[in-house]
């Protein structure tokens, strides 16, 4: 696979933002307590689809506090409609723990912290420091890594490497917001089996338009 040139990527980017204006994280918080169990979550499910269970969950768990003393199944009970949910109910109640045990329930600004937490790998690591604490980051999802690779931002095999491409290609002003950008773009258009060319504004730089 090959990269679109360097002098080219102002444009995607531009054209990314003229199509998606509205790109920002779609998960409800109030918090970053909120935003941390959302993000979790989210992994291998919609937001709409977290957004749904959210609300019940920190009505019933407003605090890590309270989310620290649930028991799992009854956190499962809330959060059965979403995918993996038996593991994630375990998992955020630990992560709970964990953040009142070791962070006087404040989620830390700082990523090797983040990601000691129970349920917490790169990609919620990033985004965390980006959407709760403004730190140039890169989250890369399924949507980040295909949208990069197909368009020919990167021209990687795995995440960490279209991480790394990522920020290496782009400024680290536009990093946050290149999050944003590529997801909405894959939601939208740059779909997983069939992308939509026809409403594109980037088919004349794009590497790989009409898969």
């Amino acid at each position: 696979m090959k990269r679109i040139k360097t002098d080219l990527i102002p444009n995607v980017m531009e054209e990314l933002e003229a199509m998606h204006p509205e790109a920002a994280c779609a998960l409800d918080h109030r918090s970053n307590y909120e935003l941390l169990i959302s993000v979790v979550l989210s992994a291998q499910t919609t937001d709409v689809s977290v957004n749904k269970v959210t609300p019940a969950l920190f009505e019933k768990y407003p605090t890590p506090y309270d989310l620290a003393q649930a028991d799992p199944w009854d956190v499962a009970e809330i959060i059965k409609t979403i995918g993996l949910y038996k593991n994630k109910s375990v998992n955020i109640v630990k992560l709970a723990g964990k953040l009142t045990e070791d962070f006087e329930g404040e989620v830390p600004a700082d990523f090797d912290k983040l990601v000691s937490l129970p349920g917490v790998g790169r990609k919620t690591a990033n985004v965390i420091m980006a959407e709760a604490f403004g730190e140039p980051a890169i989250a890369v999802d399924t949507h980040v890594f295909r949208v990069s690779n197909r368009i020919g931002l990167t021209d990687a095999k795995d995440v960490d490497n279209t991480e790394e491409q990522l920020k290496k290609r782009l400024p680290k002003k536009q990093w946050i917001r290149a999050h944003h950008l590529l997801i909405f773009h894959g939601r939208k258009i740059c779909h997983a089996r069939k992308a939509d060319c026809n409403s594109c504004g980037l088919n004349e730089i794009c590497l790989k338009k009409g898969l």
